[in-house]
């Protein structure tokens, strides 16, 4: 082969390797068009092994144009593989899209909210509707209304925190507080229940009436595994005629038995003393992990205590201007981080407030 041909010959081949890269459909085309012009049997390696056979004022030459066949070639092939890249995601590239990808950490919502909102769906299937108020009450909603005038002494059972709101106190002293606008400034309180919120409903709503009231409150507490300055509660009312314990003891027990997903679930009532209620009963409910037998959970007495409840006592019914010689009503109410702590096996209340994601995660 003399120094002419191999010229032609690579000037030949190029045209024909860079129409074969161009026309490569995909990235196994492109292989092959690289293979074919650039491998072991291309047109190059032909040129060079001829190479030898010229005189030796002619290889130089010959060489250069065999690098630059190579150059141009390769060139062609790379910026085929880029566009082919663009088009098709991951083809070529070494990506299997059949591998999953790293999801992002999603949040979720708190153990406490789970649980109040898993018991407003209960009590909604039960017929009722939820209700909320303000967490900063006056004296005459969280005390006077609930039969718990100033001189009671079930006052001292409310370790209360006051509020100063100033001289003027609130502009509006809200619906139904008007009769105490002018001593509603020295009188405000973080609320210490959500009974307050069962006030403002007889207040604004006529009977009948069937409510669930859930919210946070708080009291002058220290915290310790078992208590908390501020914690979550929901309390239940129904007002409507002919009511009797036979009815709050009946929505009790549907109550629990849907909270703790058992139909064998039992519930006891224990005479006790409440000031809107009269009479007034503790709730518990048999011990669904033990059956009855006695386990940490129910301190060994096959009982679990949830909360208290009774027949609403007639002055709160005066207070708000119901009859109760035509209207009769229970309620009951009980601590969401308790029912937490009692189904999830959970002994500090104060892990709830924590923050602590290797908690919180948990649940």
């Amino acid at each position: 082969m003399t120094l002419t041909e191999a010229l032609r010959t690579l000037v030949e081949a190029e045209a024909a390797a860079l129409g074969a890269v161009a026309a490569a459909a995909d990235a196994a085309a492109l292989d092959a068009a690289e293979r074919d012009w650039l491998g072991k049997r291309s047109p190059a390696v032909v040129v060079t092994e001829a190479i030898k056979g010229l005189a030796p004022d002619e290889r130089p030459q010959a060489g250069q144009a065999v690098g630059a066949y190579r150059g141009r070639i390769g060139d062609a092939v790379a910026a085929r593989r880029t566009e082919l890249a663009d088009r098709s995601p991951g083809a070529g590239a070494g990506i299997d899209l059949t591998l999953g990808g790293h999801g992002r950490r999603r949040g979720h919502l708190h153990l406490v909210t789970q649980i109040r909102r898993e018991l407003e769906d209960i009590f909604v299937g039960l017929g009722y509707r939820v209700a909320e108020g303000p967490e900063v009450e006056d004296d005459w909603h969280n005390f006077e209304a609930l039969n718990i005038p100033p001189a009671h002494p079930a006052r001292s059972m409310q370790d209360t925190i006051y509020v100063a709101l100033g001289a003027d106190g609130p502009e509006d002293p809200g619906a139904g507080t008007e009769h105490i606008a002018e001593h509603i400034a020295e009188h405000m309180m973080l609320r210490t229940h959500t009974s307050p919120v069962q006030i403002r409903t007889m207040e604004t709503q006529a009977p009948p009436i069937y409510v669930v009231a859930p919210g946070r409150t708080y009291r002058n507490e220290t915290l310790d595994a078992r208590h908390s300055p501020a914690f979550h509660q929901m309390e239940c009312l129904a007002v409507d005629r002919g009511l009797t314990m036979a009815d709050l003891f009946g929505t009790i027990e549907a109550f629990a038995r849907r909270l703790f997903d058992d139909d064998s679930v039992r519930t006891r009532f224990r005479s006790d003393f409440f000031p809107y209620t009269e009479p007034s009963a503790e709730l518990a409910v048999s011990c669904v992990f033990c059956r009855g037998d006695g386990c940490r959970v129910c301190s060994h007495t096959g009982w679990i205590e949830l909360g208290g409840c009774g027949m609403v006592d007639p002055n709160v019914f005066r207070a708000v201007g119901i009859d109760p010689e035509e209207w009769q009503g229970f309620a009951f109410g009980f601590g969401l981080e308790r029912i937490a702590m009692i189904r999830y096996g959970i002994n500090e209340i104060r892990t709830f407030f924590d923050n602590d994601l290797r908690f919180l995660e948990q649940y």
